[in-house]
């Protein structure tokens, strides 16, 4: 360009500032009900939900006092919390490393099957498809102390093996076997397995669509850099390639765990367990906000809920997405 040619501008024509502004008056138009659904379902009832945290609202009373923190340091204070607490924590901290575990072994020894694949798939997936409150009652009468399967097996062996050791002893084997959902030292275990036994399903369903991602070039590849065992095979290839399956998995689970009701309702529908000792978050918030209709202590237990929920996510997310690799 010479310096007598005068400088070139790139001037937007009117019609095309026309057309971009029609196209994000037409987005957001498209988006409005989505926005407004989740802003009435989603974010109206969490900030609600925290102002009457604040309150001593019940349904039913045209007024309410404001308490501040009040509900909040019961929480922290009295000993029925200190056991809601308890509860809830070793009931995550159990069921979601060993659901995830097991859903993933299961996952690794399905897919390399080259029979019976899809048996073993809808075997182990039966779990997650049947409704948990009808499995709740069966998982009841099985643990019944005199007419339950699991008790009458265990004194069948029992009185097998005793019968050849100290005879005398036999007959009273039966006796030392607990009550499995009367003993507080056991409550919180079995709800905690039945949690195990019908969340790991989920879990290998979800693993296995991540080994389809997997490609096979990369196994071919470890193998020409000398890779040849299994267990080399998973910790150099299999295991970082699921690292987004991870994530999302453990996600899921964690959120799942926090959430257990249905058994505990089934299994103990007036105390959360003997002592208190199966008495978690969720069951909290129905017995103080449903049963008592102390709508002010169980929005603080909710507001904790969905607190510990974000906190957990959060910390799992930025633990396991180090070693993601896309």
């Amino acid at each position: 360009m010479s310096a007598t040619e005068p400088p070139v501008t790139c001037v937007a024509p009117a019609a095309a500032i026309r057309h971009a502004t029609k196209e994000r008056r037409a987005a957001w138009i498209l988006t409005a009900p989505a926005l407004s659904l989740m802003v009435v379902i989603l974010l109206a009832p969490v900030v609600i939900a925290g102002l009457l945290s604040f309150t001593n609202y019940s349904l039913g009373n045209g007024s309410f006092d404001w308490v501040g923190i009040h509900n909040y340091e019961k929480l922290f204070t009295r000993s029925t919390y200190e056991k809601m607490f308890i509860a809830t924590l070793t009931y995550v901290v159990t069921v979601v490393p060993i659901s995830v575990g097991l859903g993933l072994g299961a996952a690794l020894l399905i897919n390399s099957l080259g029979r019976f694949r899809e048996f073993y798939k809808t075997i182990y997936f039966l779990p997650v498809m049947a409704t948990l409150l009808a499995m709740a009652i069966a998982w009841e009468f099985m643990l019944h102390p005199s007419i339950g399967m699991i008790n009458r097996t265990l004194e069948m062996g029992c009185g097998t093996v005793l019968e050849r050791i100290w005879p005398f002893m036999a007959n009273s084997c039966a006796e030392r076997f607990p009550l499995w959902l009367g003993d507080k030292r056991y409550a919180i275990w079995v709800v905690c397995f039945i949690g195990i036994w019908q969340g790991f399903g989920f879990n290998m369903v979800l693993y296995l669509a991540g080994l389809t991602s997997v490609h096979r070039e990369l196994y071919h590849a470890a193998e020409m850099d000398g890779v040849r065992s299994a267990w080399e095979r998973f910790r150099l290839v299999t295991w970082p390639a699921l690292g987004p399956t991870t994530v999302f998995v453990v996600t899921i689970t964690c959120i799942r765990a926090f959430q257990v009701f249905d058994t505990i309702e089934a299994f103990w529908p007036q105390g959360g367990g003997p002592n208190k000792s199966t008495y978690v978050m969720m069951f909290a918030i129905f017995e103080k906000g449903v049963q008592q209709n102390l709508i002010g202590i169980g929005s603080a237990i909710t507001m904790l809920f969905l607190a510990f929920v974000m906190f957990l996510t959060l910390i799992q997310r930025w633990l396991v997405e180090r070693k993601v690799h896309y």
